[in-house]
């Protein structure tokens, strides 16, 4: 059975990857930074749950090549899900991967859009353009991969717009837009368990593998009713104009000005769904 290595496993996304992995039976390993096994921190904690359900903990840094190239040959596939201030340093673990010659598959830190296929504003393009540098450099090193655009996590934008462990519960929700736009909503336990089945298909290499699930197409008007009519309760509806986002993108300084313009890029321009999935690409489910 394929071992498995989860780099940024302590992460959020990173979690459920290293959750799903070992789950599914695969032998797991996490590449963690020695300075998160600090004693007493909420890190460590983490790291101890993972040693308890199994998950082999190497020790090792980003910057550090032959810690990497260690780590590789010790398994068969490599996840990153590293957070975007590391997306660059992903070309170490190119570099490591096409050193250790033994990994079967490379997926790089996406879990998003699907990068090649939108333009959005600024401040949200320019990580999106990182993401891109990852695939062609990943490409060009001729390592077999995986790109997996996952689209939204429900939990994450659920909670974000409706805040449901807030006491007492908001009176009115933010509407970006008119509300209408589609966005493909995952569950993040979902996204983890397709994407360890996905490491180990052999339709996925080479390919991007995209999770778009019909049923889980939804807009903000549509998560807001059934939130009314889960707690019996009208939450009044706040709308923020298109244009009111893009002039806040221009003004906020950088990093404050990312989260308004991924709001724009899923709930107003619906990059998520704008597009058909092509002969080329592989939609989750399939």
């Amino acid at each position: 059975m394929n071992r498995i290595l989860i780099i940024g496993a302590t992460g959020y996304i990173g979690k459920y990857m290293a959750n799903a992995s070992v789950s599914l039976g695969y032998p797991t390993y996490a590449f963690v930074r020695p300075s998160s096994a600090v004693p007493r921190s909420s890190k460590s904690t983490l790291l101890q749950k993972f040693r308890d359900d199994g998950i082999h903990i190497l020790e090792g840094s980003l910057d550090d090549h032959n810690s990497l190239v260690n780590a590789f040959k010790q398994v068969d596939i490599v996840i990153s899900a590293v957070a975007i201030p590391q997306h660059m340093d992903q070309l170490n673990i190119i570099k490591a991967i096409k050193e250790a010659g033994n990994i079967k598959r490379f997926l790089p830190s996406e879990f998003g859009n699907e990068v090649d296929r939108i333009r959005s504003l600024p401040p949200f393009q320019r990580i999106n353009d990182i993401k891109k540098t990852i695939r062609r450099a990943t490409e060009e090193a001729g390592i077999p991969y995986t790109f997996v655009s996952a689209n939204s996590c429900a939990a994450y934008f659920v909670d974000y717009f409706l805040h449901p462990r807030q006491k007492p519960q908001p009176e009115e929700v933010i509407i970006y837009g008119d509300g209408l736009t589609k966005a493909v909503m995952n569950l993040e336990e979902d996204i983890a368990s397709l994407t360890i089945m996905v490491t180990t298909d052999p339709r996925t290499l080479n390919r991007v593998v995209i999770y778009k699930p019909p049923m889980n197409l939804i807009s903000q008007a549509e998560i807001v009713s059934l939130w009314e009519k889960k707690t019996g309760k009208y939450i009044k509806r706040v709308y923020w104009p298109e244009d009111e986002m893009i002039k806040l993108s221009e003004s906020l300084p950088n990093p404050k000005n990312i989260p308004v313009s991924i709001l724009h890029s899923i709930f107003v321009k619906g990059d998520q769904t704008n597009y058909e999935i092509g002969d080329e690409d592989l939609e989750a489910l399939k």
